[in-house]
């Protein structure tokens, strides 16, 4: 708690910071500079996430009790949970939760409440679209002006709908596609639905309104494979199918996307029908014009490149859920393998066998394999290690190393380079230094991003070469930091 808080302060409180668009949106209401409050079942999990000046605290919406605490001194209030996951009657669960969250914030005189819901018409709402619409029904019923904004699929690295088309337009050369495929949406970036539940703060909002939300686009689900899939340069075949069950589709979808068979289903379910904007009210309200589907996927694909290189791996590959796996950790589209050791000389000493790495120096460990793929790129057109290194003692960005080029340098501490030899995608090799209570820290990352089948396939394929080179490469480069010749 923030005792230096005044009692008169009002605060925004928002539910759901731990999901996909709980989180973009917290980041945006710290940029503004408001009083931000976090209700969190795990409040632990979710404070090392959020600004120091953002409040969390513990609440469970299936007891109501537990809220009154979060909603003191609130103004507006954000909706953003929903139970996807969750088994049986998952409607009963959402049904619950939004009446104690809106008799709540009734009692603490909270004055707003946004919520993001689903797109979808009458008679034509699945199971789970229906039970999204009737938790907005709760809320705008409950005496709490409330703004519901409907949405169709959200278009951003990490979004439920997004993951699924990129695992399959990456893993599937040849999709039999179901009808689903070809009921119509109508995307909208999370750019600009950040932008919607932002805006939602300002307008005079004295009864409860429902606001339609979506791009310029209405496009059928396989019009959108077919962009995402020309973006990363890929070439797939659609065959299309007149029946494929829901069933069926989720569990063919569990084995080929990263979506488990329960949310598999009920994604689909809510795909049966056209998700389109039938009320434009939204454009004449909100100074907002919603990006087409080209420019959200491309940025979405660009807002990747963009973290990647921002990235810490350390604090990546500790914020993951699950363990390492065989065959690196999967981060968004890219797989990950990662190692570090801690050594005892200071960061300026172990930097110098890295900043030294390729040309005549060599990379280490299994010399002979490097030239070999060398020799092979080159036999497909690629550079092969001919080009060596300009400086055998300096690097700059943008420089040439053997078959690598330098995408980022930052001295004793960090070395990107991006491959250059004939691959199916992108990879980075990248090395991290960073002082530690026991002396240095030594990262070193191999990042892989696969076109498609192909893609992985070279992935797997030569991933136990790989696995022994770079750990060898690791070890030697130890050894050289602690003493021995980095040449």
């Amino acid at each position: 708690m923030h005792e230096s808080a005044s009692s008169s302060q009002q605060w925004v409180l928002l539910t759901g910071a731990t999901g996909y668009v709980g989180g973009r949106l917290l980041k945006a209401l710290e940029q503004t500079g408001r009083c931000v409050r976090c209700l969190a079942r795990r409040p632990d999990y979710l404070r090392p996430k959020v600004a120091d000046s953002t409040e969390v605290v513990g609440g469970d919406l299936l007891e109501r009790a537990t809220l009154h605490a979060a909603m003191k001194d609130v103004s507006t209030a954000y909706y953003l949970v929903h139970s996807m996951g969750a088994r049986g009657a998952f409607d009963e669960v959402e049904r619950r939760s939004a009446d104690n969250f809106a008799q709540a914030a009734l009692t603490a005189g909270v004055k707003r409440i946004i919520y993001l819901g689903g797109l979808g018409e009458g008679g034509q709402l699945s199971r789970h679209l229906a039970s999204r619409q009737q938790v907005g029904r709760i809320l705008r019923e409950s005496g709490v002006a409330t703004i519901e904004f409907r949405a169709s699929i959200i278009i951003g690295s990490g979004s439920l709908s997004f993951e699924m088309i990129r695992a399959l337009v990456d893993k599937l050369p040849v999709m039999i596609t179901p009808r689903w495929v070809r009921m119509r949406a109508q995307p909208i970036a999370i750019e600009d639905v950040v932008a919607y539940l932002l805006a939602g703060l300002e307008i005079d909002c004295r009864e409860s309104q429902v606001f339609e939300i979506g791009g310029p686009d209405q496009v059928p689900y396989v019009e959108i494979m077919r962009e995402y899939a020309r973006q990363r340069g890929l070439r797939r075949m659609m065959i299309a199918v007149p029946v494929l069950t829901p069933r069926l589709s989720s569990l063919w979808l569990g084995l080929v996307t990263p979506l488990y068979a329960r949310v598999g289903r009920k994604l689909i379910d809510s795909m049966r029908h056209d998700t389109l904007v039938q009320d434009p009210r939204a454009l004449e309200v909100f100074d907002i014009q919603p990006r087409g589907i080209r420019e959200a996927i491309a940025r979405a694909l660009s807002n990747e490149d963009q973290q990647f290189a921002q990235t810490r791996w350390s604090d990546a590959l500790s914020s993951c859920d699950t363990p390492p796996a065989w065959g690196g950790v999967k981060l968004g589209s890219r797989i990950v393998e990662s190692h570090s050791v801690v050594v005892t000389c200071s960061p300026a000493r172990a930097f110098e066998p890295i900043r030294r790495i390729g040309g005549r120096v060599g990379w280490y460990y299994g010399n002979w394999l490097w030239r070999l793929r060398g020799f092979l790129d080159l036999l497909v057109g690629g550079p092969g290690m001919r080009r060596g290194r300009r400086n055998p003692d300096r690097l700059t960005v943008g420089e040439t190393v053997d078959f690598w080029r330098v995408e980022a340098i930052e001295l004793d501490r960090l070395l990107r380079l991006c491959a250059e030899m004939k691959v199916p995608g992108r990879a980075w090799l990248q090395f991290e230094i960073e002082p530690s209570q026991n002396g240095t820290t030594v990262r070193q990352t191999a990042v892989f991003d696969p076109r498609g089948l192909a893609g992985l396939a070279y992935w797997y394929a030569l991933y136990p070469i790989h696995k022994l080179v770079f750990k060898g490469m690791l070890h030697k480069i130890v050894e050289a930091m602690e003493g021995g010749d980095p040449s």
